[in-house]
């Protein structure tokens, strides 16, 4: 069932949730400005982005504090700044990803210290699909494992938002990418990314796929955000001493892995990041979003938006990423 819900013009709004569940759970409020605190300044959000973690939050798959707000990615001005607030001030342009949570705001205070000063050139709405889902690909590919020439990748959700970026990126670091999607309508969408072969997942033997397009090499990494359907074949996917990725699950957790079992399989490595280890320390994330924005420029990534919704609508903006009818980046805009 859709929530659309009506605001007062003039005002802001925030949404919150005072318990996890189906997307209609989240609520709009009337938000007042109130007196900021050491080190924050106030934003006016000009774009929100959507990301598969804000889902897994509202559902309860992720914990977060409840009641309070939802959302980790945004982008907007500088209205006000706090006290002892040196690196940003009225009017300039930033954005923002990882909490506190509570993104999806027309206007909301965020720690000045870790607003990241936006480029000219790149549009508020481009900012907030990139910037997440950026930060991700660029760990993923720079320090989860270090990909480079002739890499073998097999990367899962080809058709995804994240995959919008990691595709192309990985190929700019001549990569030969396999991707994996769950229906045959988005094979094509996965070779425009720059896929150097597409698999559908149920319409073949995956291990015996790679195993022929490599040449019996098999793949030196595995980004899996599917989970307990497909976590079996992806670690028979893996070569020798390979890196088997889990991102993510949307079809739930991976049943647990018995080290015996990563010894068998080829002396596997096994690891489970996310982007708050990789992007909490100011400089790292500072770093990482400075060259994600140099990518952009590069012309290595770009922003190809698959739906704007406005705040009002946003839980049908949810409803388009669990159905997985979404085919990239979806952005929310205040009313």
């Amino acid at each position: 069932m859709k929530r659309h819900f009506d605001t007062e013009e003039g005002m802001a709004h925030e949404i919150q949730i005072t318990k996890t569940g189906s997307p209609d759970v989240m609520q709009l409020r009337e938000v007042s400005r109130s007196k900021l605190a050491p080190g924050d300044a106030w934003i006016a959000q000009e774009s929100i982005g959507v990301n598969y973690l804000d889902v897994m939050q509202r559902s309860g798959a992720v914990p977060i504090p409840i009641p309070g707000g939802i959302g980790l990615e945004a982008a907007g001005r500088v209205l006000e700044v706090g006290p002892d607030v040196t690196n940003v001030k009225v009017g300039d342009r930033v954005a923002y990803a990882l909490g506190p949570l509570g993104a999806y705001a027309s206007e909301r205070a965020y720690p000045a210290n870790r607003l990241i000063a936006l480029p000219e050139s790149l549009s508020f709405d481009d900012a907030a699909a990139i910037t997440f889902k950026g930060l991700t690909a660029q760990y993923l590919l720079k320090t989860t494992y270090p990909v480079g020439p002739e890499k073998v990748l097999l990367v899962y959700g080809a058709a995804g938002g994240l995959c919008q970026f990691m595709i192309p990126w990985a190929k700019y670091l001549n990569a030969y990418v396999i991707g994996v999607v769950s229906k045959e309508s988005s094979v094509e969408t996965a070779r425009q990314r720059g896929c150097d072969k597409v698999l559908v997942w149920g319409k073949c033997d995956l291990p015996s796929e790679v195993k022929a397009l490599t040449g019996g090499k098999m793949a030196d990494v595995v980004y899996d955000g599917i989970g307990k359907d497909t976590f079996d074949a992806s670690l028979s996917c893996l070569r020798v001493r390979g890196t088997m990725v889990s991102i993510g699950a949307s079809s739930g957790a991976p049943h647990p892995v018995e080290v015996g079992t990563l010894n068998s399989r080829g002396s596997l490595f096994l690891t489970r990041p996310s982007i708050a280890a990789h992007a909490t320390d100011i400089n790292e994330y500072q770093a990482r979003a400075a060259e994600v924005y140099a990518a952009v420029e590069a012309g290595i990534i770009a922003a190809d938006i698959w739906k704007t919704y406005p705040l009002t609508q946003v839980s049908d903006a949810h409803q388009a990423l669990e159905s997985r009818k979404a085919m990239g980046p979806i952005v929310v805009k205040p009313d």
